[in-house]
């Protein structure tokens, strides 16, 4: 799946340094950290486009005040970009908008790049979201994406000194993306976000072979491309019973880690790739049902499993779903 959009997550990359110089008799030099963010994804079902406005990145908590950057403003922070506009279509300034279907497996892009920052213990990274955002669904018609408080708010980070971290924010918009019903616009859900260490992921790609669709009466060569024929779902764990996975949004015994769909390459071969996983044994499932509400149980059936030990690599491991 695609990464940038609401898999398909976010690069968060942590290279922590030594503060330069020293100290005098009356004065102590803090610490400093060196910071990088990137942002990576999973795709959804029926969306084109899904831009996300981006204008600071903040880090709170530390005890000696905020450390915040602004798009377009601060030289560690990412460039600006005229892709969020207000109603009237001027571009709102101090915003870079990302698509994050174009972000899939193990793509990113930055959003913060060597800020010097002080080392410590932050509360939370936030990122603020500015109007603008929307997703374009296939028949081209756009709404608007809302988030709630206009802030994507994350987790506790130790940025200590002499120490070198890695980080990706994940969107997986499978879980992540919904669409409320009555309401003219999409909303982004915190639950579909995982910040993990890059030093401590590997990444998941793999094939379906047009048999196993066919003996399942799974949809085969669509002419448009971008129409997902299957889903991969992942689970931690080996061995995962089928009758006991459940869906996003489901109540069975097994909530899936991430998943993603199946897409026609337009030649001859059907492929799925998750990016940004965190090292661990898992077992991946197949299941021809596209369809998944992450506000609901859906009635998904799992044709099949099988299980995989993902490593801390950039190199994807690969499991094919051939017979």
């Amino acid at each position: 799946m695609k990464q940038t959009i609401l898999t398909s997550a976010v690069l968060a990359s942590l290279s922590l340094l030594a503060a330069c110089g020293g100290s005098s008799s009356d004065e102590l030099q803090p610490q400093m950290a060196r910071f990088s963010l990137a942002i990576s994804d999973a795709p959804v079902n029926e969306a084109k486009v899904v831009m996300l406005c981006f204008s600071e990145i903040e880090l709170t908590g530390n005890g000696v005040g905020n450390q915040s950057f602004t798009v377009g403003d601060d030289d560690a922070a990412a460039e600006a970009n005229d892709e969020c506009r207000d109603a009237q279509g001027t571009i709102i300034p101090n915003t870079r908008g990302i698509d994050l279907l174009l972000l899939d497996g193990a793509k990113s892009e930055a959003l913060l790049t060597d800020a010097d920052i002080e080392a410590g213990n932050y509360g939370q990274l936030r990122l603020e979201i500015a109007p603008g955002s929307y997703v374009e669904l296939e028949d081209g018609m756009r709404e608007p994406l809302q988030v709630p408080s206009n802030e994507l708010k994350l987790g506790s980070l130790t940025l200590a000194e002499g120490s070198s971290f890695s980080y990706t924010l994940e969107f997986d918009l499978r879980k992540a993306l919904i669409n409320p019903p009555g309401q003219n616009a999409y909303l982004m859900k915190p639950t579909g976000l995982r910040l993990v260490n890059n030093t401590e992921v590997g990444h998941l790609t793999g094939q379906v072979a047009e048999g196993v669709l066919i003996n399942n009466n799974c949809t085969v060569a669509p002419a448009d491309a971008s129409v997902p024929v299957a889903a991969v779902y992942l689970y931690q764990g080996a061995d995962r019973p089928l009758d006991q996975l459940a869906d996003n949004g489901g109540d069975n015994t097994y909530q899936p880690y991430a998943s993603t769909n199946v897409y026609f390459d337009g030649v001859s071969e059907y492929h799925y790739s998750i990016g940004f996983i965190q090292a661990d044994n898992y077992t991946v499932a197949l299941s021809c049902d596209v369809d998944d509400n992450p506000e609901a149980a859906d009635d998904i059936s799992f044709l099949q499993a099988k299980n995989v030990v993902v490593s801390p690599t950039a190199t994807p491991v690969e499991v094919d779903f051939m017979d």
